[in-house]
């Protein structure tokens, strides 16, 4: 995942000339926020419409657990500290059911 450009990157600050002292004050500003959080949409959406293509061309009946396997092992490595999630889950089952078409 790329991060943001360096001139979406901010800090909050408690006035215009000093930095906060307060730890939690140290935020992205909005901009770099939803840039953030695009590219990680992205990188779901890749990982997920490419195992749904790699299970749809093999044609065979996939399990969950192993779909669900696939997609975190594509995932763990593109985010700081990720921890699989319910959503992982729900795209796995989803692609089991046939719901993404790569077509």
């Amino acid at each position: 995942m790329s991060g943001p450009s360096v001139g979406a990157v901010g800090l909050s600050r408690t006035d215009d000339t000093t930095p906060s002292t307060q730890a939690s004050a140290i935020t992205w500003n909005d901009e770099a926020r939803a840039k953030i959080l695009d590219d990680a949409d992205g990188v779901l959406r890749e990982a997920v419409l490419s195992t749904a293509r790699s299970h749809q061309d093999a044609g065979a009946v996939a399990d969950s657990d192993e779909v669900y396997a696939e997609l975190n092992s594509k995932l763990k490595d593109r985010f700081i500290d990720y921890e699989p999630g319910p959503d992982v889950r729900k795209y796995a089952d989803a692609i089991v059911a046939g719901e993404f078409s790569s077509r």
